[in-house]
């Protein structure tokens, strides 16, 4: 009797925390208005001006595999955590036409998107409702990647077209244009093969914008499978609809993101970038756990870091378990370690939040790259990376290597020098200093798992 009391008291505790989570959540999104495009093109605002920080999740199969209880802890759990936008696809990619979802009903009848169940489309609703009660903003792929490109991975079938494309476009984006929660990600783990794959997604995304009411109304990007440049920019970089480049790097920790991010964050003209798919945490490191074992928490660090800290507007983090909704019921997919549900406190995950924190302590407007104060920059995985504001630098080390920086670059007589743990989001005072002349730092520890960020500001300022 005992026990069922114990277990009654814990549901309820665990109610009444949602609840609470909920009502600290609620209405954010009303309150600041849609998401758009910062007036530099370098970051995401809502449309008061408030600068939105993209910690986002991949719940690649969300719409799929999750029921309504497995819904609210998920999103229970990542909101807790910081996170901001989960990436969900709707036509989704383990046989998600022929497979039902979680109570039963397909998206589609005939296979034909010209055809949705109304059905399933209630439980998107829904999701998209919830995601929204807990401060989420949910990046919505209309559909994977295999409904329009099998590849070698992918079931499909191959349904799209560019004459449905547009038309299921235009039914999905009518659908949701009133939602403000939403952000639209085509593409789907693929590559276009030719024109005709391009001018698909494109039919796609104006079908969309049509019924949005124009690109003001219709936030949207694309996601790539890993390349030579591993990103979006390669085929939609001048299209109009694209507000924003994607990437995705890929599940090796020896990626150069900063590379890559640094690429985007160049072109002309001039849109904001992330990684939307990079190392994911309990992966098999480069597909290879036999040789390479599976991916630690201080690799996801890395990815993160050095994205943001080379211009990204923020970061997308992933779990192997997760994206796929792993549990004892499902066939695994590439040998997940442990269930989604057991996996949603990985360190990895928690100290996105850290990263997080840091970054929107400072005003994003004047943010850049900098690593002309670096005397050396290292490469791999001890790469040095600089990020600078009006009166604010930022180093970060990812191998805890000693550094040399060149002051006078940022305003103020004298910073304030602090050492920042991305482990463990700790913040170390060093002391005051003159911003003039080059000094070099060294951070408490150094060697794998050893990251540190360096952060110096006008000491009459208060940012932490």
């Amino acid at each position: 009797m005992r026990h069922i009391r114990n277990i009654f008291f814990y549901l309820v505790c665990l109610f009444s925390s949602a609840l609470s989570l909920i009502a600290q959540h609620n209405h954010e999104i009303d309150k600041h208005g849609r998401l758009i495009v910062s007036p530099n093109n370098r970051y995401l605002q809502y449309q008061d001006g408030t600068p939105f920080f993209w910690l986002g999740d991949t719940g690649w199969e969300l719409f799929h595999r999750l029921k309504k209880n497995e819904v609210e802890s998920y999103f229970q759990t990542r909101a807790a955590q910081g996170f901001t936008v989960i990436q969900a696809v709707v036509l989704a990619e383990f046989d998600g036409l022929h497979t039902p979802n979680a109570y039963g009903d397909l998206p589609l009848k005939n296979d034909d998107p010209l055809e949705p169940v109304e059905a399933y489309f209630r439980y998107v609703d829904w999701i998209i409702d919830r995601a929204n009660d807990y401060g989420l903003h949910i990046a919505l792929l209309p559909t994977w990647g295999d409904k329009l490109y099998k590849n070698t991975w992918g079931v499909g079938p191959e349904i799209f077209n560019s004459s449905n494309a547009a038309k299921y476009g235009e039914w999905i984006g009518n659908r949701y244009k009133e939602k403000k929660n939403i952000i639209w990600i085509l593409g789907g783990d693929r590559l276009p093969r030719n024109d005709s794959d391009v001018n698909i997604w494109r039919s796609m995304a104006n079908g969309i914008i049509k019924s949005c009411g124009g690109d003001a109304n219709a936030l949207m990007t694309f996601h790539p499978q890993p390349s030579s440049t591993c990103s979006s920019s390669g085929w939609f970089h001048k299209d109009s609809w694209l507000d924003f480049n994607m990437q995705q790097t890929g599940h090796c920790d020896d990626a150069p993101v900063w590379k890559f991010i640094g690429a985007d964050y160049n072109l002309d003209p001039p849109k904001p970038v992330i990684d939307g798919e990079a190392v994911y945490e309990d992966h098999p490191l480069c597909f290879d756990a036999k040789n390479k074992g599976y991916t630690q928490a201080y690799m996801i660090r890395q990815a993160a870091y050095y994205s943001v800290f080379a211009g990204a507007f923020g970061y997308t983090y992933g779990c192997h378990a997760i994206w796929q909704f792993y549990a004892p019921e499902r066939a695994a997919v590439n040998g997940p370690l442990r269930y989604w549900y057991v996996s949603m406190d990985l360190p990895g995950a928690r100290q996105m939040n850290y990263l997080k924190n840091l970054m929107v302590s400072f005003s994003p407007a004047e943010r850049t790259p900098n690593q002309k104060i670096l005397l050396d920059t290292l490469e791999g995985n001890k790469r040095i990376q600089a990020i600078s504001g009006k009166d604010y630098l930022m180093v970060y080390t990812g191998w805890g290597e000693s550094f040399s920086v060149r002051l006078g670059n940022t305003k103020g007589k004298k910073l304030r020098a602090i050492w920042f743990d991305p482990r463990t989001g700790a913040k170390i005072p060093i002391g005051i200093i003159e911003n003039k002349g080059i000094k070099k730092f060294k951070p408490f520890s150094s060697g794998k798992d050893n990251d540190w960020v360096l952060v110096l500001y006008d000491s009459e300022k208060t940012y932490f």
